[in-house]
């Protein structure tokens, strides 16, 4: 216990020193067309654009032709530290008349490319030179990708501290009242913020070897502190079950150990695979969001695993202590008996629940067949933030400027006159606009610029890009690149398509062969797989119709846009674990109570009524962690609280309590056959509950004997 709190502590110590190695960037395939392109004009040309785009308005009676403008701003540009800043381009620095000043001379752009190419360098430079290039008396604004990423990234680490700030008193006061004591609701806190603490000390060895985005850390806070609840409601719970039975705390532990936490390692187990499935995509952001992920619960189980049954065994009945006035209520009515009266109701009539569910679960899911995903922009932002009003600003005022169109490198030794025709070609392609020489050749290499006629995200940018892809080469050209941001776009999304059934594939198989060993089922791992898809399907129905189709956008402050594509993969591993984590605990306690001689209708009866409690409140409570992202600033952190508050609520009550004992009573005991051979290899390999300390006592499981043949699957018999 000592050594586990410890290292933890010390962990989490040694761990706040990731906040300085932590990106911002990582959303493009480093192995696609685009971002080749870009990294070899990059190399041969150097980053092209401004990394910084300042936007200074000119002083009411004034020009930015004025001397006096003119003067004190080119002061504030002259002074800019060189070990910072590479380039700067103005308005008053090229020929004229030129894009960078509107028609009537009241606003004028700067273009700033910093010496840096990492994002978290950029970060920091762009912070030291801030200040410096606010002038005085002349209206200054930030635009460009750095100063959206520093807004973006404030904001969602305010928003971080301010969720949590808000809804741990609110968990607190919950957990209470769910114990019906201090000292048993302060145990899931204090793992939650070891597990926290530990998952930022894996983070910060991650971050030595690989880059890690900033959005991890609060992918580790979200799932270390939700997760913890989770694991320290269903263990606490168990562990004063067997208290109440009349067992020893040693005794207590034992068991809860050999049942719970053996639940809790089958959870934790599925919920990282499903977490992995983000490291087989080649985005590092993606790759960030499942370190994050995987960190968090692995502590919060380690935690639970260790820490939590040695305090317990300390404590014994004082777990108690502090108890409220309800607690002895709560005691008498902790059998859960409304949830298996409740399980009973639904299986006299299962097909009258199930089917209308199953059709509701469907209809919600529909809005996302017309989904479409894009990347994070300055929408991402609330209206009226300086850094969104800045791009729109500049887009409206700089068209010319703000477009963005398609980065096209030519390499080998070909002609100009070649690469000339070239360009012709590209010109004509529909929904291009014009395609020039943008730079010198250099090295046998050669830059163009294509404009696109429309948003560059939209379709029909995007297909523009993909057939410049199949305009003829140019003569002796021996490689032909295509970059720019819609192209890192179409990459990125076409990388993510490819990935993500390959992610599909390592849930469904490891969920099958767990859920196999621990239950000794072919069909429970497969309800198991539908009933998650039908949750994830509805929570996305719903999501597209509020983040894309804008409905209630109003009402939540959001702008509606496509779907950032690594949010909604993170969404889909997150609700893909969470879904099968509540599923665990239903069914453990169903096969526990089948292993002990229930019926089918007697065991999902027990199993819900063991658990629903348990269930019903990790849920809520995971609603206020997580769903306090909902009232968050930025709106990729609000569709992660909006999706989470709708998951759980959808699979802790709907799915779980109501859908699953209807779906197994239709199954009847179908529901736990295996075939021969693999019931032989589940009786060797099981991993099932029942724990290495004899039952010797009564249980309170209902024992309507089964007859022989339908006997389940290690009945009778506890796994050594």
């Amino acid at each position: 216990m000592i050594a586990t709190l410890v290292l933890t502590v010390m962990g989490g110590m040694w761990g706040l020193g990731v906040f300085d190695r932590l990106s911002e960037g990582g959303f493009g395939d480093p192995t696609s067309e685009a971002v080749r392109a870009n990294k070899l004009v990059e190399d041969t040309f150097g980053r092209q654009g401004g990394d910084i785009v300042v936007m200074y308005t000119a002083p009411s009676g004034t020009t930015i032709d004025t001397p006096e403008v003119k003067a004190k701003v080119e002061k504030s540009l002259a002074g800019l530290p060189t070990d910072a800043v590479k380039t700067v381009v103005s308005y008053w620095t090229i020929p004229q008349p030129n894009p960078f000043g509107t028609a009537d001379k009241s606003k004028a752009l700067v273009a700033i490319t910093l010496q840096a190419s990492d994002s978290n360098t950029q970060l920091k430079d762009f912070a030291r030179i801030s200040d410096q290039l606010v002038v005085d008396g002349v209206q200054t604004q930030f635009a460009g990708q750095i100063p959206i990423q520093k807004t973006i990234s404030e904001m969602s680490g305010a928003d971080l501290v301010r969720a949590e700030t808000v809804s741990m008193p609110i968990v607190l006061i919950l957990l209470v009242v769910i114990f019906g004591g201090v000292v048993a609701a302060s145990l899931p806190v204090l793992v939650g913020g070891l597990a926290i603490m530990g998952s930022l000390a894996l983070l910060h060895a991650i971050s030595l070897g690989t880059e890690v985005n900033s959005f991890a850390i609060n992918v580790a806070s979200l799932l270390g502190l939700g997760m913890a609840i989770d694991y320290g409601l269903f263990i606490v719970g168990r562990f004063r079950e067997e208290l109440a039975a009349g067992r020893t705390p040693e005794q207590a532990v034992a068991r809860t150990v050999g049942s719970a936490g053996r639940t809790v390692v089958f959870s934790a187990t599925l919920l990282i695979v499903a977490l992995s499935g983000l490291l087989l995509f080649p985005q590092s952001f993606l790759k960030s969001l499942g370190y994050g992920g995987m960190s968090a619960v692995f502590v919060a189980a380690l935690v639970s695993l260790t820490l939590l049954p040695a305090l317990l065994g300390i404590l014994g009945p004082r777990v108690d202590k502090l108890a409220m006035p309800w607690r002895k209520r709560m005691a008498k009515s902790e059998s859960g008996s409304g949830w298996g009266t409740l399980g009973r109701k639904v299986m006299k009539k299962p097909a009258l629940f199930a089917i209308p569910i199953v059709a509701v679960l469907l209809a919600l899911g529909a809005p996302f067949l017309g989904v479409k995903f894009g990347e994070v922009t300055e929408k991402v932002l609330p209206e009226g933030n300086a850094a969104r009003v800045a791009v729109e600003t500049l887009n409206k005022d700089f068209p010319e400027v703000a477009k963005t169109g398609l980065d096209i490198v030519v390499k080998g030794n070909t002609s100009q006159e070649a690469v000339q025709r070239f360009a012709e070609r590209v010109g004509d392609v529909p929904g291009v606009g014009t395609a020039a020489l943008a730079q010198e050749p250099k090295n046998n290499v050669w830059l163009l610029s294509a404009t696109l006629d429309g948003d560059p995200l939209s379709d029909a940018s995007k297909q523009a890009m993909l057939d410049v892809r199949e305009v003829t080469p140019p003569l002796g050209a021996s490689e032909v690149l295509v970059g720019g941001s819609t192209a890192v776009n179409v990459d990125s999304l076409s990388a993510i398509g490819s990935k993500l059934p390959w992610m599909a594939l390592l849930f469904i198989a490891a969920t099958f062969i767990l859920m196999f060993l621990a239950f000794g089922s072919v069909l429970l791992p497969v309800k198991a797989i539908v009933m998650s898809a039908l949750s994830l399907s509805a929570t996305f129905g719903v999501l597209t119709w509020i983040f894309h189709d804008g409905h209630l956008a109003s009402l939540l402050g959001v702008t509606p846009s496509p779907l950032d594509s690594g949010i909604v993969v993170l969404m889909v591993a997150m609700i893909l674990g969470l879904s099968t984590d509540y599923e665990v605990f239903l069914l453990s306690r169903m096969v526990e109570a089948r292993n002990k001689g229930a019926s089918n209708e007697d065991a999902i009866a027990t199993g819900l009524a063991k658990t629903g409690r348990v269930i019903t409140a990790a849920a809520i409570l995971l609603i206020l962690v997580t769903g306090a992202f909902a009232f968050s600033q930025v709106a990729m952190m609000r569709f992660v609280g909006v999706g989470m508050i709708l998951a759980l609520l959808i699979d802790a009550t709907i799915v779980r309590m109501i859908l699953v004992p209807a779906v197994l009573k239709l199954l009847g005991n179908a529901a736990w056959w295996a075939p021969g051979p693999l019931r032989r290899i589940q009786e060797k390999l099981a991993i099932h509950e029942g724990g290495d300390v004899e039952d010797d006592d009564e249980d309170d499981t209902p024992t309507h004997q089964l007859p022989v043949q339908q006997q389940p699957v290690g009945a009778g018999r506890h796994l050594r």
